[in-house]
């Protein structure tokens, strides 16, 4: 199976077709609008608006799984993406991004692209380090989706080119994504 054969709603309930996204550069990125890390909406709006003419798509997939910060439905996560941080790329229904019950999708990408650790040399990757295997032990083991906003790049072809955990700031990811736009 590959990225393009997932199934999956957009955040209205309609079918979303991934293979419309065929031959484009893809980032995708599990949110949640209350996080403190939800600042990152704003950059990847700018990084959307700056390469998408391009052929750059963000795909964002809501997520309640780490500290109830998406509680609401799919129409109040929608509203509130829209209304705040005047949000244009497609938002996909609330899933679940890691363990039993994960989406497929987030299987597969994380299948391709395991968790490598944050990088500890960053005051944000260290407190990440540790604040999971203080309090969230079970979540830090394993190649699943540690935290909100962890971002999967994934090229043309489908395939994913990279993985970025939640400590790397949207805007530190451009220039792989220009390499990758310019490749085609």
């Amino acid at each position: 199976m590959s990225f393009y054969d997932m199934k999956i709603n957009y955040i209205d309930g309609r079918p979303a077709d991934l293979t419309i996204y065929r031959g484009k550069v893809l980032l995708v990125v599990n949110t949640a609008s209350k996080c403190s890390y939800s600042r990152q909406f704003t950059i990847l709006q700018q990084l959307h608006e700056k390469y998408h003419r391009y052929g750059f798509e963000i795909l964002a997939f809501p997520c309640n799984q780490f500290n109830n910060k998406e509680p609401g439905d799919n129409s109040e996560v929608k509203t509130y993406c829209e209304d705040l941080f005047n949000i244009t790329f497609p938002l996909f229904e609330k899933i679940k991004v890691r363990g039993q019950n994960a989406h497929p999708l987030f299987q597969y990408l994380t299948a391709q692209a395991p968790f490598q650790g944050f990088d500890t040399e960053s005051a944000s990757g260290e407190f990440m380090t540790n604040f999971l295997n203080e309090k969230y032990p079970d979540i830090y083991k394993g190649d699943g989706i540690k935290w909100n906003f962890t971002k999967f790049l994934i090229n043309q072809n489908g395939q994913v080119h990279g993985r970025f955990e939640t400590t790397i700031e949207p805007f530190e990811i451009e220039p792989a994504i220009k390499s990758l736009l310019q490749s085609n």
